[in-house]
Parts: C-alpha cells; sequence; structure tokens
C-alpha cells in the first residue's frame, strides 16, 4: 500500500495538474480547507451528477446554498442542473489562483470536453469552517451545454 502510494505520489508531481481529494469529517460533509480542494470537490460532483454533492459544495461566506433559506429546494435543483450541464467536463486543469477582494479567491479553470477546451473563472469564498465554489462564470463554457 505504501509503494502504491508513493508511486501516485511521484506519478502526480511530474504532471501539471493534481487532484487534492477533500476530507471528509463527521457526518459524511466534504471539508474543503482551502479554495482548491473546495473547487476541485464541486467540479468532481458535476461530473459524477451529484446534486447533493453539488449543493454542500456550492455557496458563499454563509455556508452552502443548500442550507439556506434564500431559494426553494426546488429551485435549488435546477439551479445545479444548470450548473452540470454549463461545467459539464472530461477533464480540467486550475490555470491560475489569485486572491481577490474580501478575502476570495478566483480559480481560473480549464474545462475540456470531447475536443472542446473552454477557460473560465470561478469565484470561492471562506466560511468559518470551509471553502465553498461562490459561482462560476458560465459565459465562456455555453457551448459546452449543447454539445453531447
Amino acid at each position: 500500500m505504501k509503494k502504491l502510494l508513493i508511486g501516485f505520489l511521484l506519478l502526480a508531481a511530474c504532471t501539471r495538474t493534481t487532484v487534492i481529494q477533500p476530507t471528509r469529517s463527521g457526518g459524511g460533509v466534504v471539508s474543503a480547507s482551502s479554495a482548491r480542494p473546495a473547487l476541485d470537490a464541486f467540479l468532481t460532483a458535476i461530473r459524477s451528477k451529484d446534486l447533493q454533492a453539488l449543493g454542500a459544495n456550492w455557496g458563499d461566506k454563509d455556508g452552502p446554498i443548500r442550507d439556506s433559506k434564500r431559494i426553494s429546494r426546488d429551485e435549488l435543483e435546477k439551479r445545479e442542473l444548470l450548473l452540470m450541464c454549463y461545467f459539464a467536463h472530461d477533464s480540467y486543469s486550475v490555470l491560475d489562483d489569485q486572491p481577490v477582494a474580501g478575502g476570495e479567491r478566483k480559480l481560473t479553470v480549464r474545462l475540456t470536453k470531447g475536443t472542446l477546451s473552454r477557460t473560465t473563472d470561478f469565484l470561492l469564498a471562506s466560511a468559518p469552517e470551509r471553502w465553498y465554489v461562490r459561482s462560476g462564470n458560465v459565459e465562456p463554457v455555453r457551448d459546452l451545454c449543447s454539445r453531447k
């Protein structure tokens, strides 16, 4: 097992992009202690079409959107399905990570679906105990949604 882990770490060090798996705390809640693991969990939820995981990783400084009373459960699911369509991908790579106003971070990401690659930005916000993807720019990736 140790050799496999060491081999994986060496392989990851040789690639341009590594995927950081978020840790799980009690109750199965994903714990993203910084912006990058939060983005990884968000994009993993999109790729696997997991509404529960997506709702757990989409939020703002006040916590996950699924726990807020700002939108109904029905509206939340409709928005999550749109996010899954727009940000659908086969692979992704983080190109840039910058601090922005309000203690947030902007991560520039290249999403690849089939032969198409599009670059877009995600804003991530820190809540008291973890990070969340607050928003993503859908304009550059609209055609990923229309492609099968």
